[in-house]
């Protein structure tokens, strides 16, 4: 895999890869477009743009640590800008992984990911369960400060989201645990207003 992240000289295709859980998936969506649909759509690429989403459903940051690299570099072409989304969810929470270990297990990703030369793009966890409000608030910051120090950047959706009545209602209104429509469309607009265009390098429509 080594090398497949250049993106000097000529390059063509965008390829992004998309790591997460049944929320990079968009679970839960009538429209089966998610959050990365969404933001796909809204994303005026010059050249062709490839979305590919590797989710696997509850998935931890170990999980996801120990599978990563494979999936993604089977997928990355050398001819083609590479570039790799994080997409967190709650899972470590409910599994009860110490924040030192999910934020070493998202450290270790972004390195190699750094090693292999592959800008990295984390979008952190929103908010789920009341329950797990403050677990999942602690996890969303570890998560924050470790893409800071790696100056990758970080969408917050936990803080914006926690009490936004339209995601609530959107919780409310499903099984409680996925967003539905309206949801992912509020984590769509908060990735697309999160540096996403400036990180791609593409000129930002979204104003």
């Amino acid at each position: 895999m080594s090398g497949v992240g250049e993106s000097e000289g000529t390059v063509g295709e965008l390829r992004l890869a998309v790591v997460g859980d049944e929320l990079a998936a968009g679970a839960g969506d009538p429209k089966g477009l998610g959050w990365v649909g969404r933001v796909v759509a809204r994303t005026p690429a010059p050249e062709p743009l490839t979305a590919l989403t590797l989710a696997v459903p509850g998935e931890t940051t170990s999980g996801l640590g120990a599978r990563w690299e494979d999936e993604v570099g089977r997928r990355l072409s050398a001819e083609a800008d590479n570039r790799l989304v994080v997409a967190l969810g709650r899972a470590d929470v409910a599994a009860g992984l110490s924040l030192a270990r999910s934020r070493l297990n998202l450290a270790n990703i972004l390195d190699v990911a750094e090693q292999r030369r592959i800008p990295a793009f984390v979008v952190g966890p929103p908010p789920g369960a009341t329950a797990d409000a403050e677990k999942l608030a602690d996890l969303s910051a570890a998560f924050a400060d470790v893409a800071l120090r790696r100056r990758v950047p970080y969408v917050d959706t936990y803080t914006p989201l926690a009490a936004h009545d339209q995601w609530l209602g959107d919780l409310a209104a499903g099984n409680g645990v996925l967003p539905g429509q309206a949801g992912y469309g509020l984590m769509a607009w908060l990735v697309l207003h999160t540096g996403w265009h400036a990180w791609l390098g593409l000129p930002d429509d979204t104003a």
